[in-house]
């Protein structure tokens, strides 16, 4: 069956309100409009208003209906509607949902999810087209989900649902629209997993979320335009970071891009880059890049194709790994790369 992410979202969502009757969505236009991607379409006519019902615009009023629901029985699964909007609840989110389990020393969870639809690419503008996983990233008791794939924005979205601590689930606006043939349900590989989606041996590129397909684009030109074959790799969770799948690629390749659309300064992209160089260091023949959106608040829509990491830059990026640099391979021991 050919879906789009945006289907298999709402398919999660309606698969979970069946199953388990502690499950609730709430959010800001997510019943009768169905949100304003669609996610939640129809969920209110099958499963009525106290399932799934709209709030005021009140983002910390938002998450902190959350908290109180999710610590008397409930698995509350809120919508953001765009990610700059849920800014105002990120004190809620840093000091109450991220901690509550530690500051109970365990006694009490918070099973709820945060829906984010995040990052660029359909010609939003300010507070329309953040990349704000880094705030997430950074906050411990938080799990941070980035789906790039139908199956997996169906399947980790029923794992974030199921799961006994917080999740923030990052989807990416641009690929509400995207289409693959998926069988639903389906279950992909579990939260800390990241997946191979093209292998190459020449160097690696580290993608998540919108930027994956982006990856694989630049893989399939790399191969046109100077036979190089590039390793993609779906990062797929943010938190828990899958070291071990990422680790083992850099290491058979021995170059590594991560790309990436938020900007680099103190970036999840450059948390990456200095985890692949503290692990990978004697296997690099160069220095990890990145290529990332630009250091300044979100473009208009007119400039939005500059600020946005393209196949072109990628290319451009690759093209500095100082191949020229090489060691011969005949020189080189065994086991040396």
């Amino acid at each position: 069956m050919t879906l789009t992410m945006g289907k298999a979202l709402n398919a999660a969502l309606r698969d979970a309100l069946r199953e388990d009757d502690s499950v609730v969505v709430f959010g800001e236009d997510v019943g009768a409009l169905g949100g304003v991607f669609r996610v939640t379409d129809g969920l209110t006519a099958e499963f009525g208003e106290q399932r799934c019902f709209d709030t005021p615009l009140a983002e910390s009023g938002i998450v902190g209906l959350a908290i109180g629901m999710a610590m008397n029985g409930f698995r509350p699964v809120v919508e953001m509607q765009f990610d700059a909007f849920a800014y105002p609840a990120f004190e809620q989110l840093a000091s109450h949902v991220a901690k509550m389990r530690n500051r109970t020393r365990g006694a009490v969870g918070l099973p709820m999810v945060i829906r984010v639809p995040y990052a660029g690419g359909i010609g939003g503008v300010e507070h329309h087209s953040d990349s704000s996983e880094a705030y997430y990233v950074q906050t411990p008791g938080l799990k941070v989900v980035t789906p790039a794939t139908v199956a997996d924005a169906y399947s980790l979205l029923r794992e974030a649902i199921a799961d006994p601590d917080p999740v923030v689930f990052m989807e990416a606006k641009k690929l509400y629209w995207s289409k693959d043939e998926t069988a639903l349900p389906v279950r992909t590989a579990p939260f800390g997993t990241a997946e191979v989606r093209r292998e190459g041996a020449d160097a690696t590129l580290l993608a998540y979320g919108p930027t994956v397909p982006v990856a694989l684009e630049a893989a399939a030109a790399a191969v046109d335009d100077g036979g190089r074959e590039l390793e993609v790799v779906d990062l797929r969770t943010l938190v828990p970071f899958d070291d071990d799948t990422v680790a083992a690629s850099v290491r058979k390749t021995g170059r590594c891009v991560v790309v990436a659309e938020a900007a680099g300064f103190a970036s999840v992209s450059a948390e990456i880059a200095a985890r692949v160089q503290e692990r990978c260091f004697h296997s690099l023949w160069a220095p990890v890049l990145r290529v990332t959106g630009w250091d300044i608040p979100y473009p208009p829509p007119v400039l939005e194709r500059y600020h946005l990491p393209g196949v072109d830059r990628v290319l451009d990026t690759v093209d500095r790994l100082q191949w020229d640099d090489a060691p011969d391979p005949r020189f080189l021991t065994a086991g040396s790369a």
